[in-house]
């Protein structure tokens, strides 16, 4: 979105125009992420300028999505994958041979990297705000999330996260776990665990250790203290909306697989339809084919370019109208 200020004047001040040199992108909307021949070009991944310079976020970053990229291929049945990433890194950063950026800024980034105070710690996360279906603005990683290896236990390999995040960002498909309502109550009467699909199994832990199901419900209310544990091996490989972690999932919940009855955001968001079937109507679906042949596309590129300072001009009117107009 262009964003103008309009000068005004003020009193016997004939004009005063203050004009502001910074990126091209903040004036034009840009470059906007292109889907061609199955492959994505023109993803920007932006280092807050706040970050300590750091080497090994730009090498991680780069694993992140080359692993990220065959993952969605397989995920997708080989309909996309990514092909050009830039990544931006701040000018407070020693120079090193970087490209200088272009038209390129931290604002406008698909991808954010930066510190985060907030509840989500360092939790990924995807800023959605318009609706099943519709493109999210940014995805966010914090340094420590990049950096830290003891998280991968947790979330899975950073590849894997990626895609999860990717799928916020670009088909506005939302989360199929509910931390905060992990049970429910189905059309039988029954409590079940949140999940998708319902075929990912694993067992009920009491306060002393495993416990049978009915140790857990209390006039068909879940007993504090009670939990369900995945287990580490599974057979079900849906869905990387709901645990990517499990080894076993690589693929989205569809028609088939998809637990409508799970009170999460997909189902309440998307009107109970499967994070597939929302992918399914996207234009990058509808308008590509399977990639061709039986091999695996190319590991992406990457092209690291560095941001510049950015300069402010001030223009005043020297007239003689204005020799007493002082600043």
């Amino acid at each position: 979105m262009t964003h103008r200020d309009n000068a005004g004047s003020v009193g016997s001040l004939k004009f005063v125009t203050f004009l502001v040199a910074l990126s091209p992108v903040l004036l034009l909307l840009g470059a906007r992420v292109q889907l061609q021949d199955n492959g994505y070009d023109g993803i920007l991944i932006a280092i807050n300028p706040q970050v300590p310079e750091n080497q090994n976020l730009i090498t991680n970053i780069k694993e992140m999505i080359t692993e990220a990229s065959f993952y969605l291929f397989n995920a997708t049945k080989r309909r996309v994958f990514f092909r050009n990433i830039q990544i931006l890194i701040p000018a407070t950063w020693n120079a090193n041979n970087y490209s200088k950026v272009k038209q390129e800024s931290y604002e406008k980034a698909d991808v954010i990297v930066t510190d985060w105070n907030g509840v989500q710690g360092d939790d990924p996360y995807t800023l959605q705000y318009r609706g099943c279906g519709k493109e999210g603005r940014y995805i966010h990683f914090t340094p420590n999330f990049l950096l830290n290896d003891d998280l991968i236990a947790g979330y899975g390999s950073r590849g894997r996260v990626f895609v999860h995040e990717w799928a916020h960002l670009r088909w506005g498909v939302f989360d199929e776990y509910n931390n905060d309502k992990p049970f429910y109550i189905n059309g039988q009467n029954q409590i079940k665990v949140t999940r998708c699909s319902s075929d990912i199994t694993g067992i009920f832990v009491c306060e002393k250790g495993p416990c049978p199901q009915e140790n857990c419900i209390i006039s068909k209310l879940f007993k504090e203290g009670c939990v369900f544990i995945y287990n580490s091996t599974q057979n079900a490989t849906a869905s990387i909306m709901f645990m990517q972690s499990l080894s076993s999932v690589v693929e989205f919940c569809n028609a088939s697989t998809h637990n409508q009855e799970a009170p999460n955001l997909q189902n309440q968001i998307c009107s109970l339809r499967s994070a597939w079937d929302v992918m399914a109507d996207s234009a990058d679906f509808k308008g590509s084919l399977p990639w061709k042949g039986s091999e695996l596309p190319p590991p992406p590129t990457f092209t690291v370019t560095q941001a510049g300072d950015k300069v402010v001009c001030l223009v005043l009117d020297v007239s003689s109208k204005m020799a007493e107009v002082t600043f």
